[in-house]
């Protein structure tokens, strides 16, 4: 292949990335600083393949800070790379070097990473310090994964994203892989996102709406080089918080392994899914990038233009850091929000996904400089573009450089992870004092944080358990963490995890800890059902999925982390359990009111939309409230936007060791109590499906075994 067999033109500065057409394709790239631009054509993507080297001309090729070129005649499957020059000033922020190859920023599918050396990418030896001032003459060119050229059409059959109001979604978390990479997942395509649509029965039957999927954006998973101390495996990074291309899906995630195929597949994926009446949410990780600090890789943005796409220190040798991962990706340049607006209306109108969690989203909100904005236009932009009013937007509110915003998030309509909700349930529920006012508050939406802002109760995303910690059998199983396998000494991973294991460190044949602990989950996915907010919850905690107390498995791709389906079979009844409480959840507006409670009479007898009671019915008094708590939820007018009814719930709590006999409010007129939910009973009793429950021997008092919760629903006599 020689530049003379294609035809070469002068292209067109927009849209950045490589855009296929008819005749062929359109380069652009933006770099501001660097003196000279050169696209690379590869004949295949195999290694040591033919490529061509087209340098860009300043003054036909480069319009503004754009350099482009439109080449006739190439087609979908094509490979590429960049390589910029310009001045190499670490001390002044710049790092060009003519002899590294750079990824497209904008690159939409990137060839096989298994095999990437990110020592190829520096020239130097990232364990001598000092060695990244020193220029490198190595080429690195066979070892860099390239770029593809994509094709965005796609045969949708009409798919559009899902869309669902979140106070009507129910969200389950998962890892592509992890889902179906266990030899017992029964999938024929186990690890890919294949893989996930043979699970969509299974996903169907639980009855969740949105699977919000772990980083699903290319990254490298060989970057660490650390070795498993007890088993002798080698670490990888598993959970993929450590982006290499922000358009690109991952390319090990696909069972096809044609060139481009992962586009494909995450596509069909998508579509089935919202067949399934299923949406679709991306972990996304605009924080930082795989390239790190400065004795870390040059692979794209650093080598295109470093000053540029990452916040440095005043000695601009150096990073700040505020991601915890090397580097922090600056968000508020125009440059790079360009980018990061780009690239999430590239995943809702090509790819239709439905939502984003953003990782460490605080960093959005840090200025060119790293301070925390009041007004951060990178987020108020997300919040307002026309794209993505639909979409979700869910902020993890806080990052590692100190910023905590939860309930505090900028940006208008923000979701956000709410970690009180998180510990105020674990703390109640594991027996501490003087936790029933804090359950309270979140079971009713997190007001204190969102009502100041004029946001609603389904701002709050409600959790127990995420990806990042322990899962729920082991939160009622280890009262320490066990990361021994990470390879860190056991430092790494939170050690407030508000976890108790109820006699024994985990696993137990001990059948009055093993009720104990099953009893504990079902209160906690119970609790999250009923709460005012947006529940998620995390994949295989609906069977009682361990990863043998490891709360930080991010290295693990093994059995620590993959789906244990042989679980759901031995524990059934809770598989049930929280199956019937999600489909419990979704029945009834009472659950997922759009607005916080007033504390206003209803219908009945002027009875409050809820009413806070002690175990003998009585007013609460917060001050000495503890283990005990009782709630009564009128159901009149739950719905206020459709002027629905619903039933009215008597709901108790008893975080005891000891069963507590609670007095019953009394029912409305003409109606009876009967119980819906008891988590002390054994399945099937524990959940009784609508039109099945159970009369009561008396409507004046319950008896709330302990650890347990009761809910109660009334009906016409």
């Amino acid at each position: 292949m020689t530049q003379s067999s294609l035809a070469v033109e002068t292209g067109k500065a927009m849209p950045l990335g490589a855009s296929l057409t008819n005749e062929g394709v359109n380069f652009a790239v933006f770099s501001r600083n660097a003196t000279a631009v050169t696209l690379i054509i590869f004949e295949s993507p195999h290694r040591n393949s033919p490529r061509m080297e087209i340098l860009l001309d300043r003054k036909g090729n480069k319009t503004g800070n754009i350099w482009h070129c439109f080449i006739r005649g190439l087609e979908e499957g094509t490979c590429y790379l960049y390589r910029a020059d310009g001045p190499y000033f670490p001390e002044k922020g710049l790092r060009f070097n003519r002899h590294k190859t750079l990824l497209d920023p904008y690159a939409k599918a990137v060839t096989d990473v298994s095999n990437w050396d990110y020592s190829k990418c520096s020239g130097f030896d990232p364990n001598k310090p000092g060695h990244d001032l020193s220029y490198s003459y190595e080429d690195d060119i066979e070892h860099q994964p390239r770029g593809i050229v994509i094709k965005d059409d796609f045969d949708w059959q009409g798919d559009m994203p899902l869309n669902y109001p979140l106070r009507f979604s129910v969200i389950y978390e998962t890892h592509v892989k992890g889902l179906t990479a266990h030899p017992n997942s029964g999938v024929e395509h186990p690890g890919t996102y294949l893989g996930v649509i043979e699970k969509i029965p299974y996903l169907k039957d639980l009855g969740i709406t949105s699977l919000e999927l772990l980083p699903v954006h290319e990254f490298n998973e060989n970057e660490f080089p650390r070795i498993d101390p007890i088993s002798g495996r080698k670490l990888t990074n598993y959970w993929g918080y450590s982006t290499v291309a922000f358009f690109a899906p991952k390319g090990s995630y696909a069972a096809d392994k044609n060139h481009g195929g992962q586009v494909k597949e995450f596509k069909t994926m998508v579509r089935e899914l919202h067949k399934a009446g299923i949406e679709v949410i991306l972990d996304i990780v605009f924080n930082h990038t795989a390239e790190g600090n400065e004795q870390g890789p040059t692979f794209s943005f650093r080598g295109l233009d470093n000053s540029v796409y990452y916040i440095l220190n005043e000695n601009k040798r150096y990073y700040q850091n505020f991601s915890g991962c090397g580097n922090t990706v600056n968000c508020n340049h125009p440059v790079v929000r360009t980018l990061i607006m780009d690239c999430l209306r590239y995943w809702v109108m090509e790819m239709h996904v439905d939502g984003f969690r953003f990782d460490l989203g605080s960093i959005l909100g840090r200025d060119q400089i790293g301070n925390i904005m009041e007004n951060p236009p990178t987020l108020e932009q997300i919040a307002e573009d026309p794209v993505l009013s639909s979409t979700k937007i869910i902020a993890e509110a806080w990052d590692a450089g100190g910023a905590y915003q939860v309930g505090w998030f900028p940006g208008g309509r923000w979701a956000e992870w709410n970690d009180k909700y998180r510990d105020n349930v674990r703390r109640f529920w594991r027996g501490d004092p003087k936790e029933a006012r804090h359950l309270a508050t979140r079971m009713a939406g997190s007001s204190d944080l969102y009502l100041r802002d004029g946001r609603k109760p389904f701002h709050s995303i409600n959790f127990i358990i995420s990806h990042d910690g322990f899962t729920m059998n082991d939160l009622v199983s280890y009262n320490g963490k066990r990361n021994e396998n990470n390879g860190e000494g056991n430092r790494d991973g939170s050690d407030n995890n508000l976890s108790y294991n109820y006699g024994t460190e985990g696993p137990t044949s001990d059948p009055i800890i093993s009720a104990i602990r099953e009893r504990q989950i079902k209160n906690f996915f119970a609790t999250l059902m009923v709460s005012l907010g947006t529940p998620m919850i995390l994949g295989g905690d609906e069977f009682a999925r361990t990863q043998s107390g490891n709360n930080n498995a991010y290295c693990q791709d093994n059995e620590i982390s993959w789906y244990d389906w042989s679980l759901l079979e031995k524990n059934t009844g809770l598989y049930r359990f929280v199956r019937e409480i999600i489909a419990f959840r979704l029945r009834h507006p009472g659950f997922m009111r759009p607005e916080f409670f007033t504390g206003r009479g209803g219908a009945y007898k002027g009875i409050p939309d809820i009413s806070w009671l002690n175990e003998k019915g009585n007013a609460i008094d917060w001050d000495n409230a503890s283990r005990y708590l009782a709630l009564r939820l009128l159901g009149s007018k739950a719905d206020t936007l459709a002027d629905r009814d619903d039933n009215d719930f008597y709901i108790m709590f008893n975080a005891h060791f000891e069963v507590k006999n609670f007095a019953i409010a009394e029912p409305p007129s003409k109606k009876e109590w009967l119980r819906a939910v008891d988590t002390g009973l054994s399945s099937p009793e524990d959940i009784l499906l609508p039109g099945m429950e159970a009369r009561l021997s008396s409507q004046r008092t319950y008896p709330v075994k302990a650890r347990s919760m009761a809910i109660l629903i009334s009906k016409e006599k």
